[in-house]
């Protein structure tokens, strides 16, 4: 099936209205692009921050009519302020060779193996997770998420309990119980989050141990490994609780954190937790330690 894209450049403030717009017209689809190679940063917990002079995207069936698309769209907003149309017709991707291309086998700490289906590694002496890219964030392949599966795959987690803070995919819990630990706890925001999540898990026949829950629904436990892979300032706001779920003598360990974000995000814990030198990929810092 193909599909007609309609793609135009705004400005920052007009770039969702556009967007609600084009949903109203019918559109499969609204994303947003940067127009100027222009840096955006980590946003405050609900804001949503997009670029000055934004490209909005948006995909129709063919049966729509770009130009009357335009037209609308210049009836309901100003003109000069709608600038750089273009249309194309798009074909439809088979998304699963696409993503094969370029995700494929990795290994971590000589101990875990993380796969797409079909190139599972049986070496002996490692375990292998089976995850394949889907709805929600985590594969592997992003240094914050590999650092955290850096640090299972070093250390013994037979028997122990795990919290997964900001679950994503469910990569590190799945990971956590493969490696020995006795069960996982899965915390994420977004429903779709907790969906793949058991998805994930029942692809690699731990479902039984994984337990997954909004915020919300979650009763504290104490775990003996505390791993939360967020961003900076959701990691400071929560400092508290998070710090508070690490059991004595646990460890806690941190992900999804700018390389000079470090000292802040240590900041916040420091009276809770006795941190290791960080350990950096890239931009990205991992900070891990003990419950003090």
């Amino acid at each position: 099936m193909a599909w007609h894209q309609l793609t135009v450049i705004t400005h920052e403030h007009l770039a969702p209205k556009l967007a609600d717009f084009f949903d109203q017209l019918g559109a499969v689809s609204v994303t947003y692009m940067d127009a100027e190679d222009e840096p955006v940063y980590e946003p405050a917990i609900g804001e949503t921050k997009i670029w000055t002079r934004t490209q909005v995207i948006a995909l129709y069936e063919l049966d729509a009519e770009p130009e009357q698309l335009k037209a609308a769209a210049c009836q309901q907003f100003s003109p000069q302020d709608l600038f750089d149309w273009q249309y194309e017709e798009i074909a439809d991707q088979v998304w699963e060779r696409a993503w094969m291309e370029f995700y494929h086998p990795m290994k971590f700490a000589d101990r875990l193996w993380v796969c797409p289906t079909g190139q599972e590694q049986h070496e002996p002496g490692t375990v292998c997770l089976t995850l394949d890219p889907g709805l929600a964030f985590g594969t592997g392949t992003h240094p914050t998420t590999a650092l955290c599966l850096e640090w299972l795959a070093s250390h013994d987690l037979t028997g122990k309990t795990v919290i997964d803070y900001g679950c994503g995919s469910g990569i590190l819990a799945v990971a956590a119980v493969l490696l020995g630990a006795k069960h996982a706890y899965a915390v994420d925001i977004d429903p779709q989050a907790l969906t793949a999540t058991q998805d994930n898990a029942a692809k690699n026949n731990v479902q039984a141990q994984i337990s997954g829950y909004l915020p919300e629904q979650f009763t504290p436990v104490l775990a003996d490994v505390v791993l939360a892979n967020i961003l900076a300032k959701p990691l400071i706001d929560l400092a508290t609780p998070i710090s508070a779920l690490v059991a004595a003598g646990g460890q806690l360990v941190l992900s999804g954190i700018l390389h000079d974000q470090g000292d802040a995000v240590m900041a916040a814990y420091q009276q809770a937790i006795a941190f290791n030198p960080p350990r950096q990929q890239e931009d990205w810092l991992r900070l891990d330690g003990g419950k003090r």
